[in-house]
C-alpha cells in the first residue's frame, strides 16, 4: 500500500460537519466517546457517518442510540459517571515535566493526593493541591462538582504508579504513567544507521527443522547473518500465539492472543530435558523427526498441520519425562509471572485440544461457555496434566525465542530481532473468550474503500475498546508491549495508524458502512516509550496507506520511526529520488504484500490477479499501468546512476543486477534502518501473501526457494552467492 499523507486531524477538515449536524444529540453522543462522524478518504473525498451506522458502533461500546430518549440518557449517564469520579482512571505525565491532573471535587473541598511507585514503595515528593480549571460546576443529584487540580512534581520516575486522591472521606485511585516524551536512539543509531533482512521465519528450513523454520533456526539465521553478512537485524513475521492443535491458521497477522508467543516454532532437540531422556523417548523423537524431515525439502508448499501433528507429540514425551528441581522452579517462576493471563490462555488451549476448534453458531463451545461456566472447571480438574503442558510450551518457547535474540546480542547484533506486532487477534481466540470485557461487542476492524480495495477490507478482528482500556490502565498493552521488547531488539508495529484510530464495521455492515474509532495515542505511545527506554530498543511504524498529517508528526515527535518502501515512493512525476525520503524511517524495496524484487519486476503481481479473477479492470488496463509503474522505476535507477542504461535494454539477462540497482538506490537514502528481503538475496519471485484472498492463493505457506524454484537451505543461505552479492551492496 502506497504511503498518502491526509491533512485531515480527526478535529477539522476542509469540509466540515454543519452547526446543524452537530448540534444534533447523535453526533454530540458519538463525539463524546470518541467515535468519528465524519472522515476524509484517500482521494480527498470526504463522507458524513449515516445514523444507523452511529447507532450499531455505539451499541458495540455499550450504549443505547435506538431513541432520542436513549440518546439523551446515555448522554446524561456518561457525563454523570465522569463527574462522579475524583479522577479519571488513566493519566499521562511526562517524565520531567510538571503536569497537572483535574480532580472532582465538591464545593470549597480540598483535595489530598499520594503516589505509590511501581516498586511498591511510596513517592517522597509533596503532590500539591491547587485551584480548578475555573469551568463551571456541575450538577450531580443533589450535589454540586467543582474541579480543583494536584500538580504531578518533575521528578517523578518513570513508569507505571498509583495515584490515590482523597476528597473528604472519598478516596480513588488511578493509573498513573510516567513516560519520556520521545523514545531515545541506541546509541549505533545516533552515530549512523544499520541495516538488516526480513524474513518470515517459517519458510526457512535447516536440516534440523521439522518441516517449518523454528526458533532454532531463528537462532542460527541471527548469528549467521551477523558473521557472514554484518547485518544488524532481522525483521521477522508475528511470533504471536496461535492455535494448539491442527488446523493452524497460516496468517500471522491473525493470532490466538498478542500476549503469547507461538509454542509451534520449538525445536524439541533444543529443550534442555531432551538430553536427559532416556534411549526409548530419544529414540522415538528421533523417529517422528524422520516422518517429517522430508518437509524440509519441499518448495511448494509450508505444511504447518503435519509439522506440529508430529511435533507435539515429540513434545509431550519431553514434558511427561519431568525436570530437574531447579528448572521446575524456574518453570514455577514463570507461572507466577504470568499470572492468569497464562491461566486464561492455557485454559483455552485445554478446550480446544478436547472440545475441537470453535465454530459458528450457538452451539460451540466458545459460544455456549465461558470463564466461569462449570464445564471449563471440570475440565482443568480432569485434564491436569494436558493444562500444565499448555503452560509448559508457552515456558518453552519463550526461553527458545529469548535465547535467539542473546544470541544475537552475543554475535555483536546491534538490535537482534525486530518482531512485528499484528494488527490485532482472532475473533474466536483465546483472548476474546477469556476477556470479552476488553473488546468491542459486534464490531470488527477494517480499512474503508481506497485506491487499492474500493470496497473496502474487513480484517475480521474485534477491536479493544478503548474505554475499558482506560478504566484499566491500559494494562493489556502494557503487557503485550512488554512481552514483546523482553524478546526483541526493535518492535515493528503492523498499521500504526491504529494507536489512534481504527475502522470499525458493525456487524452485519459492509467494510463501506463504518466509521473510525479514536483511541488515546499519546498514552499508547508513552506506554511504548516506557518499554523502548527500558529496552533500549526502537519502535517502527508501519504507516503505508492514508495517514494524517497530525499521525505523521506525532509519530515522528515521539520517536517512532516510519516505513518507506522503494515500490510506493512515488508522485505525480514518478518514483522519488531516494535521497529524498524520511531520515526516521525503515526503509525496504517492498514488503511481505507485494511479490519480491525479481517477481515484481516480471509482472507477478498482475499475474496472480489475472489468474485468481481478481482485476476490477481489464487486464490490459491493468498490466498497462503495471508496465508504466515498471518503466518509472528503470528510468529513476537509469537516470540516477544506480544502473547502467545498457544492462536496462535486457531485463531477462540482467535480472539480479537490476535487483541490485533498486538496493544501491535504497542505500542512499538517508534512513537510518535500511532492510533487505532475503526472498531478493536468493532471487525467490512468488509472493508470501496476496491481499484479498484465503486459499485461493497459498498465503504464508510458501517456502524459500531460488529463481529456479530450488529450496536455498538455511545452511546455504548466508553462503549464497547472490545473497552474499546483495549483502555487499547493503554493506557498500
Amino acid at each position: 500500500m502506497a504511503r498518502v499523507l491526509s491533512s485531515y486531524t480527526g478535529s477539522m477538515t476542509e469540509k466540515s460537519e454543519s452547526k446543524e449536524r452537530l448540534a444534533r444529540p447523535l453526533i454530540r453522543l458519538a463525539k463524546l466517546v470518541g467515535v468519528g462522524t465524519d472522515y476524509v478518504g484517500q482521494s480527498d473525498d470526504y463522507h458524513q457517518i449515516d445514523d444507523d451506522v452511529l447507532v450499531a458502533i455505539l451499541k458495540s461500546l455499550g450504549i443505547d442510540a435506538s431513541s432520542d430518549e436513549a440518546i439523551d440518557k446515555a448522554i446524561h449517564g456518561i457525563l454523570d459517571r465522569r463527574h462522579a469520579r475524583l479522577v479519571q482512571s488513566t493519566i499521562l505525565h511526562v517524565l520531567g515535566q510538571e503536569s497537572q491532573v483535574t480532580v472532582n471535587t465538591g464545593i470549597l473541598e480540598i483535595p489530598t493526593a499520594s503516589i505509590t511507585l511501581e516498586s511498591g514503595a511510596d513517592y517522597a515528593g509533596a503532590v500539591v493541591a491547587g485551584p480548578g480549571d475555573g469551568s463551571q460546576a456541575y450538577s450531580l443529584g443533589d450535589r454540586f462538582v467543582s474541579t480543583a487540580t494536584v500538580t504531578i512534581p518533575a521528578d517523578l520516575p518513570m513508569g507505571y504508579h498509583t495515584l490515590h486522591v482523597t476528597v473528604g472521606d472519598r478516596t480513588q485511585d488511578a493509573t498513573l504513567i510516567s513516560a519520556p516524551d520521545h523514545i531515545e536512539l541506541p546509541d549505533s543509531l545516533r552515530r549512523g544507521r544499520l541495516w538488516g533482512w526480513m524474513a518470515q521465519l517459517y519458510s526457512i528450513r535447516s536440516g534440523g527443522s521439522w518441516g517449518v523454520g523454528d526458533y532454532e533456526d531463528l537462532k542460527t539465521m541471527l548469528t549467521s547473518a551477523k558473521a557472514r553478512t554484518q547485518a544488524d537485524f532481522i525483521l521477522i513475521n508475528p511470533l504471536h500465539a496461535s492455535e494448539p492443535t491442527v488446523p493452524l491458521t497460516p496468517s500471522p497477522y491473525l493470532p490466538i492472543s498478542r500476549r503469547f508467543v507461538n509454542f509451534t516454532y520449538i525445536r524439541p532437540e533444543s529443550i534442555p530435558e531432551y538430553a536427559m531422556l532416556d534411549a526409548d523417548s530419544r529414540r522415538q523423537i528421533v523417529e517422528l523427526h524422520d516422518q517429517v524431515e522430508p518437509l524440509n525439502g519441499d518448495a511448494q508448499l509450508i505444511d504447518r498441520d503435519a509439522m506440529w501433528r508430529t511435533k507435539m507429540r515429540a513434545l509431550w514425551l519431553i514434558f511427561k519425562s519431568g525436570r530437574p528441581a531447579q528448572r521446575q522452579r524456574e518453570f514455577d517462576a514463570f507461572r507466577g509471572e504470568c499470572g492468569s493471563e497464562l491461566e486464561s490462555y492455557a485454559t483455552w488451549c485445554l478446550c480446544y485440544d478436547k472440545w475441537g476448534k470453535p465454530e459458528d453458531g450457538p452451539d460451540s463451545w466458545e459460544k455456549r461457555f465461558d470463564r466461569e461456566s462449570p464445564e471449563v472447571t471440570a475440565l482443568r480438574e480432569q485434564f491436569p496434566d494436558t493444562l500444565d503442558f499448555y503452560r509448559w510450551l508457552e515456558w518453552i518457547a519463550t526461553q527458545q525465542l529469548e535465547d535467539a535474540q542473546k544470541a544475537a546480542k552475543e554475535a555483536g547484533m546491534r538490535l537482534g530481532i525486530m518482531s512485528d506486532m499484528a494488527v490485532g487477534v482472532h475473533p474466536a481466540g483465546s483472548d476474546v473468550w477469556w476477556y470479552p470485557e476488553r473488546f468491542a461487542k459486534g464490531a470488527t476492524v477494517g480499512a474503508p474503500p481506497d485506491y487499492f480495495n474500493q470496497q473496502g477490507q474487513d480484517w475480521s478482528q474485534p477491536p479493544l475498546s478503548p474505554m475499558e482500556l482506560e478504566n484499566t490502565g491500559y494494562v493489556v498493552y502494557r503487557d503485550m508491549v512488554h512481552g514483546m521488547f523482553a524478546k526483541a531488539g526493535a518492535v515493528r508495529i503492523d498499521h500504526i495508524l491504529g494507536l489512534f484510530r481504527l475502522w470499525w464495521i458493525p456487524e452485519g455492515c459492509s467494510a463501506k458502512q463504518g466509521a473510525y474509532v479514536y483511541y488515546d495515542s499519546e498514552v499508547m505511545l508513552g506506554i511504548l516509550a516506557i518499554e523502548a527506554t527500558r529496552a533500549n530498543g526502537v519502535v517502527v511504524g508501519e504507516d503505508l496507506g492514508v495517514v494524517p498529517d497530525y499521525v505523521t508528526e506525532s509519530l515522528s515527535r515521539h520517536g517512532v520511526f516510519g516505513c518507506s518502501v522503494e515500490w510506493f515512493e512515488q508522485d505525480s512525476g514518478g518514483f522519488r529520488k531516494p535521497s529524498t525520503w524520511r531520515e526516521n524511517a525503515l526503509a525496504s524495496v517492498n514488503t511481505h504484500d507485494l511479490p519480491p524484487a525479481a517477481g515484481y519486476l516480471n509482472y507477478e503481481q498482475v499475474k496472480i490477479r489475472q489468474r485468481l479473477n481478481l482485476l476490477t479492470t481489464s487486464v490490459e488496463e491493468f498490466k498497462a499501468d503495471a508496465v508504466r509503474e515498471h518503466d518509472g522505476m528503470i528510468a529513476m535507477l537509469v537516470d540516477n546512476g544506480f544502473l547502467d542504461r545498457e544492462l536496462s535494454q535486457d531485463e531477462a539477462a540482467h535480472e539480479q543486477e537490476i535487483v541490485e540497482a533498486q538496493y544501491r538506490a535504497l542505500t542512499s537514502a538517508p534512513s537510518k534502518l535500511l532492510a533487505a528481503a532475503v526472498v531478493d538475496g536468493v532471487g525467490e519471485r512468488r509472493a508470501q501473501n496476496q491481499p484479498g484472498t484465503n486459499n485461493e492463493y497459498p498465503n504464508w505457506r510458501v517456502p524459500l526457494a531460488d529463481g529456479n524454484g530450488d529450496v536455498v537451505p538455511l545452511e546455504e543461505l548466508f553462503v549464497n552467492p547472490r545473497m552474499q552479492s546483495l549483502a555487499d551492496v547493503m554493506n557498500g
